[in-house]
This record gives C-alpha cells, sequence and structure tokens, in this order.
C-alpha cells in the first residue's frame, strides 16, 4: 500500500529543526521521515548557492559511506548464498596484494583488519599520515581523475599495518574497497552487477546506482560546493560533478532519501538476509559500537537504539538512521559548502543532535 507523505504542517518541528540546520551554515536540507507508516517529507535553504528554489525534496545524492552498509549488505548475501564465508581469509580470494593471511572478510566488515586507511590516517603521537588526495584545491583541480580500486589498496598496504588483524578497531575506507575486490573476485562480475542483482532490484531501488567513474549525477539535485584559498582570497567551487573513483566503494553511491529508507527499513526488518546474519550484521564491536557496516548506537538512558551509518562527501552529509526493526527511519541530506578545515563539523554533530531528538523521543544520543 502506498503512504502519502504528510506535510511540515503535521510536524511543525521537523521544518523548524531543517531551517535551523540551514541557519547554522548549510546550504539546504532535505528531510524524510518515516514512523510506523506516517511518512514526512520537507526541504530548507536553497538548491544552489545564492538562489531561493529549495532543495528537491525527492533529490538524488551522493551518499559517502553509507555506501558501506550498502556493500556490507551485498557481501552478507553473497554470504548467506554460500559464495562465501565470513570467516574466510580474504587472502585465499584475493592472493595477489599480499594481504594478512589472519584478515577475514568479517573483519573487513568490521574494521578490525588493521589495515591503513587509503585516505590517510593519525598516528599514535598525533602526526597526519596523508593517502590519495581528498581535500584542497589540489582535490578540486583532479576531481575528475580516475583511480582504479587496485591503486587505493596498494597505496594503503605500502604504509604500515595500524595493528594485527582482529585486535583492535580502526574506521578504514580500504577495508571496503578490498570488499569491492572480494565480490568481483568471487562472482566474476563487477560490483555494480551484484548490488543490483542481490540488493537494488529485489527492493526497487531505481534512484540508487553505482557510479564507479560516473562523473553525473541525475536530475533532480541539489548542488554542492568546496571552497578553498587562492592567493589569500576565498574561491567557492561548484562539485557536485566529480568522479568518486577516489573514495570507490568506500563511499561512492548515489540514492534519495526514499531510497535510503526502504534500503535500511527492509534490511532490518528482514527482507535481504537470514536472521542469523542480520544478528551478526547488528553485533556491535565494543570499542566503537560498529557492527557489519552499520552503527549500533545508544540514544538515551533507557537502552534505546538506532541503526545508522551516515556519509560525508565534498559538500554532501547523507544521514541514515532507523530503529533495530525499521519501523522507524530518519533519512536526509544536507548540503553545504566544504572546505580543508571541515569548518561546518560541529554544526553537524549539532544538527544530528537535534534531528534525533525530534525523530527518536528517548532523545539525542548519549556523549
Amino acid at each position: 500500500m502506498s503512504v502519502t507523505p504528510t506535510t511540515h504542517h503535521d510536524r511543525p518541528e521537523l521544518q523548524a529543526a531543517i531551517q535551523q540546520i540551514v541557519d547554522s551554515g548549510f546550504v539546504g536540507a532535505q528531510l524524510r521521515v518515516q514512523d510506523r507508516g506516517r511518512v514526512w517529507v520537507g526541504n530548507a535553504g536553497a538548491c544552489r548557492l545564492g538562489e531561493d528554489e529549495k532543495p528537491p525534496t525527492d533529490g538524488r545524492f551522493r551518499i559517502g559511506s553509507n555506501t558501506k552498509t550498502f556493500v556490507a549488505a551485498l557481501v552478507l548475501c553473497l554470504v548467506a548464498e554460500g559464495t562465501l564465508g565470513l570467516d574466510d581469509p580474504v587472502t585465499g580470494h584475493l592472493p595477489g596484494f599480499g594481504l594478512d593471511p589472519a584478515i577475514t572478510v568479517r573483519m573487513l566488515l568490521q574494521h578490525t583488519s588493521g589495515v591503513f586507511n587509503f585516505t590517510g590516517e593519525y598516528d599514535a603521537d598525533g602526526t597526519f599520515v596523508p593517502g590519495v588526495t581528498w581535500a584542497g584545491r589540489a582535490w578540486v583541480d583532479n576531481r575528475f581523475k580516475t583511480y582504479r580500486p587496485q591503486e587505493l589498496v596498494r597505496l594503503a598496504l605500502s604504509k604500515p599495518a595500524r595493528f594485527a588483524p582482529g585486535t583492535d578497531w580502526s574506521y578504514s575506507n580500504t577495508n571496503y574497497v578490498l570488499a569491492r575486490l572480494l565480490v568481483e573476485e568471487v562472482t566474476g562480475h563487477p560490483l555494480a552487477e551484484e548490488m543490483h542483482r542481490l540488493v537494488l532490484g529485489p527492493l526497487a531501488l531505481a534512484d540508487t546506482v553505482v557510479p564507479t567513474t560516473e562523473t553525473q549525477i541525475a536530475e533532480p539535485h541539489a548542488h554542492t560546493y568546496y571552497r578553498y584559498e587562492e592567493a589569500g582570497r576565498q574561491k567557492t567551487v561548484d562539485v557536485t560533478l566529480q568522479n568518486p573513483s577516489w573514495i570507490s566503494s568506500g563511499g561512492d553511491m548515489i540514492s534519495t532519501t526514499e531510497d535510503l529508507h526502504t534500503f535500511i527499513s527492509a534490511l532490518l526488518g528482514g527482507r535481504l538476509l537470514p536472521a542469523p546474519l542480520l544478528a551478526e550484521m547488528c553485533t556491535p564491536h565494543p570499542k566503537a559500537g560498529y557492527g557489519l557496516g552499520v552503527f549500533v548506537q545508544d540514544i538515551g538512558p533507557d537502552g534505546a537504539t538506532v541503526i545508522t551509518h551516515n556519509g560525508g562527501i565534498a559538500g554532501n552529509a547523507a544521514l541514515m538512521y532507523s530503529t533495530p526493526d525499521g519501523s522507524t527511519t530518519l533519512t536526509a541530506s544536507l548540503t553545504y559548502v566544504d572546505d580543508a578545515d571541515m569548518s561546518l563539523a560541529a554544526a553537524f554533530q549539532q544538527a544530528i543532535r537535534t534531528l534525533l531528538a525530534e525523530v527518536f523521543p528517548t532523545g539525542a544520543p548519549s556523549a
């Protein structure tokens, strides 16, 4: 049965919340809340910087690291099919990289492999060890460059491991590029093809794509921006179009708030995975609350939790939250002017707290 979205007149507190987010410095926001069958959609701010038109409520956007949840779900679908095992050594399927033989498929999905993050890492003494260029004017000028997934992995493996496999937790985009290569090796098909076969097709996610190297984003969509300093002056560039191969399956997908809702609700509702694998996916690592491609996050003193993964990529933040049964979801896109200093980081965290407090009445996540 189709559900007719209500308007902001029905839940004015949600409209006020996204307007507050825009007032804090974001260019635009689109929000979708589904609460046990009732849907609310709204928007605030601008589709383009300096213009009056609002962002489309059905707009497509780059979802950044929300991609990891899709990739994890795909890998677990292959586990359910018997194509590979969660505790298989990855090097058994990908022998050409010289991976530590102790690294398993599970460790990739849970960020416990210890493999260096190809987008850069901080050493224990606070020194930043750079990886692929993803910020500043250097990235803006080269944002249409193509990187091969193997290139990103080899860059990461040229750096020392962070820790012995399985002994600690550290978020690393490299894990999910390895997961991409793993899927392609064991199936003999491109990741995008397998994603459509096992996830996008069964859930009819027609507005969700794996672009790989495609620079375009289909209409309708809001615009995203990047700011850097040149000769002592600030320059702002529209970076809506870019080649996302620099992040690969760590964060390259495009979707909509409705498709994100459908995906996370179906996933947690048991429509993609058998119950034992879904339970493994939502079992958090004690250090970071990270399961297999999702965070399991406490949101109140009564023990209530949400299942979530957010993403940020070059002027776009994507939010995806759900109750563990998939009955209540919050999906959103926030557009902004990005910069190397991540000037809106504090405002972004406040935006999340504001939205969670409104949508999940047990309150904002504990500190």
